[in-house]
């Protein structure tokens, strides 16, 4: 046997030419590709980028809500218009309560004002009467121990006439009617009405109210009244009430509402003063 037998020969096999063909076309293959490629790549190179952005599409579910947001914004402005309005009107209902109490208030101490001046007033007529009252009767008792010296009072003793009846008659034909505020006759009287329209029968024009009545004629002494005398109340100039002797230490007046026309003697309502017309 030869000993080169086993010893492997170092040249390089041969390749088979399928092998090589075969090499060759993938390649061919794969240079074709990169041409295509890169001209591919080329053409898209200069071409413009054009890039288009979309807005996002209100779906159902967010156009109920933004709906529902708006309702709910909707109500809540009109909840507050609501308390505004509400608001207002109380503090327009507390404004005028206020000025209500206010004018109450006002009412209030104006009648208290108003009936404190008239208990002053009606203490200061008792007591003017009470003094008339005393005086009078000094008079009486004067008049009654007198001895024929002129003192005596006249009230007892006078009878009218003339003028002065007709005067008397028609007051006393009135005794019995209505007391009514601003009334001349002839179904009702107030006590300067009455006066008025006594004097008015014998053609005497007196004024209206009794504070011009109580100046209308001369002044006189309540104890020296005659028939048809026109007596008053209150300060001369500032009477409050008037009314007409009648002889016999009575007059006539209309006294008020609840009595009327009515005949009384002077100790009933005793007069602060008197003046002769007739």
């Amino acid at each position: 046997m030869s000993h080169t037998a086993h010893i492997r020969s170092h040249r390089k096999p041969r390749r088979s030419a399928s092998t090589i063909a075969m090499r060759t076309g993938v390649a061919g293959g794969v240079l074709s590709t990169l041409a295509v490629a890169g001209a591919s790549g080329a053409a898209h190179a200069a071409e413009p980028v054009t890039q288009t952005l979309e807005l996002p599409t209100l779906t159902a579910d967010l156009a109920a809500q933004v709906a529902q947001s708006a309702d709910v914004t909707q109500q809540a402005a009109a909840s507050y218009q609501l308390q505004a309005e509400r608001d207002a009107a109380a503090a327009k209902a507390a404004k005028q309560a206020k000025a209500d109490l206010a004018e109450a208030k006002k009412k209030a101490a104006e009648a208290k004002k108003k009936a404190e001046e008239a208990a002053r007033k009606e203490a200061a007529e008792r007591a003017s009467r009470a003094a008339e009252r005393t005086t009078l009767s000094a008079s009486a008792d004067t008049g009654s121990s007198s001895t024929g010296t002129g003192s005596s009072t006249s009230t007892s003793t006078s009878t009218a006439t003339g003028s002065a009846a007709a005067v008397v008659s028609f007051v006393q034909a009135q005794v019995g009617k209505a007391y009514v505020s601003g009334a001349t006759g002839p179904s009702a009287y107030d006590c300067s009405g009455l006066v008025q329209a006594a004097f008015k029968q014998v053609g005497i024009s007196l004024p209206r109210v009794s504070q011009a009545q109580s100046t209308a004629g001369t002044q006189v002494g309540l104890d020296n009244l005659q028939p048809g005398d026109i007596l008053y109340w209150g300060g001369a100039g500032s009477a409050y009430h008037v009314g007409v002797y009648v002889g016999g230490g009575m007059f006539v007046g209309a006294q008020n509402s609840s009595t009327g026309v009515v005949e009384r003697p002077l100790s009933y309502d005793p007069p602060s003063g008197a003046v002769r017309v007739l």
